[in-house]
Formats: structure tokens, C-alpha cells, sequence
């Protein structure tokens, strides 16, 4: 079993979400934390809450999506430690548009955070990790690398990528003394949906309100439990983690029918959400 006392750990998106709940996770656990995030505020809101808990925790305001951003965060954690233990590449980012609507602008900052995030913090921090004599790069993918849904190609590109970036990895970093933990959540209950970019949603519900109560009644895991999975998995060598039923019966159909695994989880949503929206005499979206 990995300990985490001690250990130093950097964790993208850490202001909110899992990544909060990760940071006091890792607290709780004796990790000495390097947060960071592009909301200064929650950033700032979250380093405080740890510091009076007596966690050795520090802030370093990071834009995921930006190559020399990321590399200035692997600088202030040799400036602050030396050399980094865990890194763990979280921050995430939503876009709800059909292809045929989809602008090129929405989808490259997706991807610049949800992807090149990934592997610009990798390239970052290894030189740092490969000193270390047990460190870990922590990818979080998405069920949504094995499924798919209407509206969420870019985002499902993204988590793809991160998931095949992740095993090629693994690969080439076999025999050394570090390792590749990648991550699939389900539904998270976060603020993902309600900062995401919002083109048009009219395949999957007759108003943005909806769709984002839709996500929210489907989103059955908290923060919490899913840091406290992820947390679980760094402390025992896990490769790859799923997290909540949802993604664990998801992950299933996909490996027993994967030509139309994709097509199932549609039709379950838009039964849950014409359900959904008769028991609230609302008009549902055909």
C-alpha cells in the first residue's frame, strides 16, 4: 500500500468539484499540497480552509489550458519541494453542442484544457516525478471515453484521448519508478454542466435550465466519494479506476456490446428525462 503522508502532491482544478475534494482527501491523509486552479477566488477560498486545518498547502493560480502556465506550475513545486510525488491532472471543462453547430473556437479550448492539460502536465512534472521513488500521474478520463452521447463529441474526443494518452504512457514508463492511474467518473455532481459551453441543447432538452437538472438528477455520485475512490486506488497501485455505479454498469456495456452501448445510454437518458419532465408537467424534447 502507497502512503500519502508526507508526500508531495499537485492537484489541477482543485478550487472546486473533485479537486477540491481530493485536496482535503489528501489532507486528511498528511499530504503536503500544491493547488491549483483558474478561480482565484475558490483557489484562495480552499487554501485558506486548509491552512487553518494545519495542512502545509500552497495556491498557484493556473490556466489547464495553457502550455507555459502548466510548466510554470512543475517550476513552483521544485521551488517549493524539490520534487513532486503525485500529480494529479483533474482540471475539466464541458461543451454541449452538435457537430453540425459546433464552433472550432469552443472546441479547441476544450481540448486545450481537457487533453493538452493532461499531457503538458505530464511533460511537465516527469522529469520531477522519475526522482521520486514511488511517484504517480493521475489522468481523470470519463466513462464518457468508452460511451458516447449526442451533443458531447468534443467532450467525449477529450476523455478518449486522455484514456489511449494514458495506457501509451504506462507503457513507457513500465519498469521506472513511475506510474499511470487513469481515472473514469460517471456522474459527478459538480458545477461541470452549469460552466459549460452551451450551443444549442436541443437534442437533449427543450431549455439549457433543463438539461443542467437533468444532468444534476443524473449525476448520483458526491465529490467526496468520488475523491475518496480515486484516493483509494493511488494508495493501492490501481492502473485504471472506475468511478460510481453508473460508470462501473456503463463500463460493462461497453465491453459485452460496444457497437451499441452508446445507443442504449441515449435512449435511458431521454426515457429518464421525458420521465422526468411528466412528473413536473413540462414538455420534454423529442
Amino acid at each position: 500500500m502507497r502512503t500519502l503522508q508526507g508526500k508531495s502532491v499537485v492537484i489541477t482544478g482543485a478550487a472546486s468539484g473533485i479537486g477540491e475534494a481530493l485536496a482535503l482527501g489528501m489532507a486528511q491523509r498528511g499530504a503536503r499540497l500544491l493547488l491549483a486552479d483558474i478561480d482565484a477566488a475558490g483557489l484562495d477560498r480552499v487554501v485558506t480552509a486548509l491552512k487553518l486545518q494545519g495542512t502545509e498547502c500552497f495556491g498557484w493560480v493556473t490556466d489547464a489550458g495553457n502550455e507555459s502556465a502548466i510548466h510554470g506550475l512543475a517550476a513552483e513545486a521544485k521551488r517549493l519541494y524539490l520534487a513532486v510525488d503525485i500529480l494529479i491532472n483533474n482540471a475539466g471543462v464541458a461543451l454541449v453542442s452538435p457537430v453540425e453547430k459546433l464552433q472550432t473556437a469552443d472546441a479547441h479550448w476544450l481540448m486545450n484544457i481537457n487533453f493538452w492539460g493532461v499531457v503538458h502536465g505530464c511533460q511537465a512534472f516527469l522529469p520531477q516525478l522519475r526522482t521520486r521513488p514511488d511517484a504517480l500521474l493521475v489522468n481523470v478520463s470519463s466513462i464518457f471515453a468508452m460511451v458516447s452521447m449526442p451533443t458531447q463529441s468534443i467532450y467525449n474526443a477529450s476523455k478518449a484521448a486522455v484514456r489511449g494518452f494514458s495506457d501509451a504512457l504506462r507503457e513507457e514508463l513500465r519498469g521506472s519508478s513511475v506510474g499511470v492511474l487513469c481515472v473514469h467518473p460517471g456522474g459527478i455532481r459538480t458545477n461541470i454542466a452549469n460552466q459549460a459551453r452551451i450551443t444549442d441543447v436541443a437534442m437533449m432538452a427543450d431549455s439549457e435550465q433543463q438539461m443542467k437538472v437533468h444532468f444534476n438528477n443524473m449525476a448520483r455520485t458526491s465529490p467526496a466519494q468520488a475523491a475518496q475512490t480515486i484516493i483509494k486506488a493511488i494508495e493501492s497501485g490501481k492502473t485504471r479506476v472506475l468511478i460510481g455505479a453508473d460508470a462501473t454498469v456503463l463500463d460493462l456495456m461497453f465491453r459485452l456490446v460496444p457497437t451499441r452501448a452508446s445507443a442504449w445510454l441515449t435512449a435511458i437518458s431521454n426515457y429518464r428525462r421525458i420521465k422526468a419532465a411528466k412528473r413536473t408537467d413540462q414538455p420534454a424534447a423529442n
